[in-house]
């Protein structure tokens, strides 16, 4: 079973990668994010846009939902930088490609991509293969979560300073953690030095998702559950404001889906948008 997770990624870190190479290949720009270096960090056959979840129609809100996250979670990280923030931490990294799509801005940083050990023996295997660098600045950082590892503690090791402020973001992972796990996530985070800010996903309880969303989601739920990682928590904002803050976090705000449509899709032709299910927390210690 560890060779299995060092030879091939986690399958749905590889969904997100390909769709966000889809918004490049079927949607009208301009494009919210243009990503393909995931899609050949995958590694996959020239057939992988017959898979069923890669239908354009159906997959149109999940993939808004996730090209919207990740430019949303860049543009912070770029104004973080103007005001001096020079550590970027990304738990539950997958198949980021930042450090390679933005060096411009990522080489003035320090960048700790956190993810299991396995995932992430095969991803600096991966960026090797196909020529990338892995510069004194980008850190892979494994971490048994399994075996209840300190991921903090490793960031230390790996070269992070405590002491000074950090962006962290973590996209795509409570619904696999039970909220006791995020509430520690939270105060660990809230723990870290001063103007540092943590931008956190959540996926919303069924009754509050849109009614057009919900089949999709519930197809979601399944495929996680069958591929072994099943939804395990779900929130409402209010619930997450309050727990932000109960970790001490100075200031919580929470950014919808209609904030992230109005940001990143007003004015498009081709009626490209994403439902409620996944929204953000935004908290600042």
């Amino acid at each position: 079973m560890p060779d299995k997770k060092i030879t091939e990624p986690d399958h749905t870190a590889v969904r997100v990668a390909l769709w966000r190479a889809l918004h490049v290949q079927v949607d009208s720009p301009p494009h919210v994010l243009e990503d393909e270096v995931g899609l050949r960090l995958a590694d996959l056959d020239d057939g992988w846009r017959e898979r069923p979840d890669m239908d354009p129609e159906f997959t149109s809100s999940f993939r808004a939902s996730i090209v919207a996250r990740a430019r949303f979670i860049e543009d912070l990280v770029v104004e973080q930088v103007g005001r001096g923030v020079m550590q970027y931490v990304i738990l539950g990294a997958g198949l980021d490609t930042f450090a390679q799509r933005r060096p411009e801005v990522a080489s003035n940083m320090q960048i700790f991509e956190v993810d299991q050990p396995g995932t992430q023996a095969w991803k600096r295997q991966r960026l090797i293969d196909l020529g990338f660098d892995i510069p004194q600045w980008l850190h892979l950082v494994p971490v048994d979560f399994e075996a209840d590892e300190s991921w903090l503690e490793q960031l230390k090791a790996a070269g992070f300073d405590a002491g000074r402020p950090a962006v962290v973001a973590s996209t795509g992972v409570t619904q696999y953690l039970t909220k006791d796990a995020v509430a520690a996530t939270l105060r660990e985070v809230a723990g870290l030095a001063p103007g540092s800010t943590l931008a956190m996903t959540f996926i919303l309880p069924p009754e509050l998702v849109q009614s057009e969303l919900r089949p999709g989601m519930e197809a979601s739920r399944k495929g996680a559950k069958e591929g072994g990682t099943p939804f395990v928590s779900f929130f409402t904002p209010q619930e997450m404001l309050d727990m932000a803050r109960e970790a001490g976090f100075k200031e919580a705000r929470h950014v919808s889906a209609a904030d992230l449509n109005k940001r990143y899709f007003t004015g498009r032709t081709d009626g490209l948008r994403l439902l409620s299910g996944e929204e953000f927390l935004v908290a600042t210690t």
